[in-house]
């Protein structure tokens, strides 16, 4: 990376862990890999090479990258405030956040500079996350890449009753069993996602423009579903699953060594 020096916004999440690296102008290189059961390891592998001169740390793993020796100073920061702070540097006309990732839900209201005014979490179910489509796309027998586009296909949204993965699959079975159209099916299943999501934009005051961040806002389906549910055209990073790591490097920026 040379000599410029760098701040790098590490988020370790439950499914992935993203490195965004920042010399105070602009993002210098993205980087990407899976959690998997050692994220300290992961995070290490990220972060080879790189010579940094500060390390702010989001995510569920957090903690465990603080005391751990990656960098000389290492800060922590929620993933709320990371993610305003993402947000509002690549949206800054955002005022609602709403981020599916790996296996939890957030939906956040900001003022002006990513300040957040209120939010709500959901991270004990899996239910509504890209877990809940994993898990489903496996029983479908099609690739979570391309689970979107299939359920596109469908003609008439069946609706699925139950958000929690375990029945949501016993409800999709049970509508196979009776001929139901598989796309209708998977279609379903999209809409349920959004249905529960929406209520979340709700209850903490869903103002627009909307900021869809996360791996789930990679999904063509539950973005369509989404932008048409709520009325308004959604903002969508290029790569929507690096606005945690995004935030904290503005963090870091921001606040210096």
């Amino acid at each position: 990376m040379g000599s410029v020096p760098l701040v790098g916004g590490l988020d370790v999440g439950s499914r992935s862990i993203e490195l965004v690296l920042h010399d105070g102008d602009r993002v210098v290189d993205q980087r990407k890999t899976a959690t998997t059961f050692d994220p300290l390891r992961q995070a290490r592998a990220l972060l080879a090479g790189v010579r940094l001169d500060r390390l702010v740390a989001t995510g569920y793993g957090r903690g465990l990258v603080e005391n751990a020796g990656l960098c000389a100073a290492v800060e922590t920061i929620t993933e709320i405030k990371a993610y305003g702070l993402g947000a509002a540097a690549l949206c800054p006309e955002a005022r609602t956040v709403l981020d599916v990732g790996g296996q939890d839900t957030k939906a956040i209201a900001l003022a002006a500079g990513g300040k957040i005014l209120k939010f709500e979490m959901n991270d004990r179910c899996a239910a509504g996350t890209g877990k809940f489509l994993e898990h489903l796309a496996t029983v479908f027998q099609i690739p979570l890449a391309e689970f979107g586009a299939y359920a596109l296909e469908g003609k008439e949204q069946l609706t699925i009753n139950s958000m929690c993965t375990v029945f949501a699959e016993t409800e999709a079975v049970s509508l196979m069993a009776r001929g139901r159209d598989p796309h209708d099916i998977a279609l379903g299943l999209h809409a349920s996602i959004v249905k529960r999501t929406t209520a979340m934009l709700a209850r903490v005051g869903l103002a627009s423009p909307v900021l869809f961040a996360g791996g789930v806002a990679n999904n063509p389906c539950v973005v369509r579903l989404l932008a048409a549910a709520l009325g308004t055209p959604l903002c969508i990073p290029e790569q929507p699953e690096m606005v945690g790591a995004h935030g904290a490097a503005v963090h870091g920026c921001r606040t210096g060594v």
